[in-house]
């Protein structure tokens, strides 16, 4: 295994051990690949088995992000190189894996600490709202961007998105809106802050938790010692907490047309924050846009596992369909930012398009039958 991702056991002043994954690509942004998930799921498999280990720490190396999301381009590729109407090999497998390893870090039975810094992007933040104990640094950028690329907030965001209060899961998927600290805390999508330059001793305090070896006394503990060592830390205002009203009432719950009025009038806000999220929503994809709302609807009234299985219809969904490699290719590839959408409007996107997104048809089993 290359060092994309690196691992190492710490000894523990219980005489247990504690395991730590760190995110090893600092100049993509730790960008993940098929590899590293692969090796990140064959490690946790073993160490839910070994009675030695007491708890898992995922963090990212460098100062810029934690995790960037996935790695589109190589996916972009598979793509291009598939004949048109085919699931690529590449998307089929990256996402099952990457899914699966999402569900493993919501299930896993010892306390899994995730310490999240700077950049925090799509399946990075599916990496991180799993963790039974999760941190993010004062300096943390945490966004799903998908619509920016012809995708939707996947890696189990159709689920969890969805179930935060006053709309604001469906706000976050249709405009990309960048969150801070507090907005994580405020959303629920993070537990702890930390100075960013508190990440270098989080090893050592970890090392010193007198581990029980029994997981939930174990993470009772170390909900404990998080918390005394998070409390002063210092955070920016809110944006959610301070517009999550008006949120509730931009999103509202009539049809796209009169919704999208809304969002296109904040770029003209008065509030940069809220200028920002209406640019992004106008320059997405409106297929995007509506399917990713389709998704949360849909995964309202699902378990975590089934919507994961219908998000990996949705993802191949979108590889064998007109906008994501078209929104790759415009952000990351020729880089040349005018993304040509198809449908180019919202009105345009009609229900047997999302539909034709979602029923790809594929070899039974599910790849995903067997998560419970």
């Amino acid at each position: 295994m290359s060092d994309e991702v690196v691992f190492h056991l710490w000894p523990t002043s219980s005489g247990h051990r504690l395991a730590q994954i760190t995110l090893n690509k600092p100049t993509h942004l730790n960008a993940l690949s098929l590899r590293m998930v692969d090796a990140m799921q064959n490690h946790l498999n073993a160490w839910a088995q070994d009675p030695d280990i007491v708890a898992v720490l995922l963090d990212g190396a460098g100062s810029r992000a934690f995790c960037a999301g996935g790695d589109v381009v190589s996916l972009y590729r598979s793509i291009q190189s598939t004949p048109p109407g085919q699931i690529p090999d590449l998307a089929a497998q990256f996402f099952e894996r990457e899914y699966r390893l999402d569900y493993t870090i919501h299930t896993y039975p010892k306390p899994m600490v995730c310490c999240a810094h700077g950049y925090v992007m799509g399946g990075g933040v599916g990496l991180l709202v799993g963790a039974s104990h999760r941190i993010v640094t004062a300096d943390v950028k945490l966004a799903m961007p998908e619509i920016s690329i012809g995708l939707y907030p996947d890696v189990g965001g159709s689920w969890w998105l969805g179930r935060l209060p006053l709309r604001i899961g469906a706000f976050l998927a249709i405009t990309g809106a960048t969150l801070n600290a507090s907005d994580a805390l405020w959303a629920g999508l993070a537990d702890y802050v930390l100075p960013a330059e508190a990440r270098t001793g989080l090893i050592e305090m970890l090392q010193q938790i007198p581990w029980s070896g029994e997981p939930p006394q174990d993470k009772r503990i170390l909900s404990r010692q998080l918390q005394q060592l998070t409390t002063s830390t210092a955070r920016p205002p809110s944006h959610l907490q301070h517009h999550g009203e008006r949120i509730a009432d931009i999103i509202g719950d009539d049809l796209w047309p009169d919704r999208a009025h809304r969002l296109a009038a904040l770029a003209a806000d008065t509030d940069p924050w809220l200028v920002e999220a209406g640019r992004q929503f106008m320059a997405g994809s409106p297929t995007s846009a509506v399917l990713s709302l389709e998704m949360q609807q849909r995964c309202r009234r699902l378990s975590l596992a089934d919507s994961l299985r219908l998000e990996w219809q949705a993802s191949v969904g979108c590889c064998i369909h007109h906008d994501f490699p078209e929104g790759v290719r415009a952000l990351l590839i020729d880089k040349d930012r005018q993304p040509r959408w198809h449908p180019t409007r919202i009105d345009e996107v009609t229900p047997q398009w999302i539909e034709a997104h979602l029923s790809t048809t594929i070899a039974q089993p599910h790849p995903l039958a067997d998560l419970t």
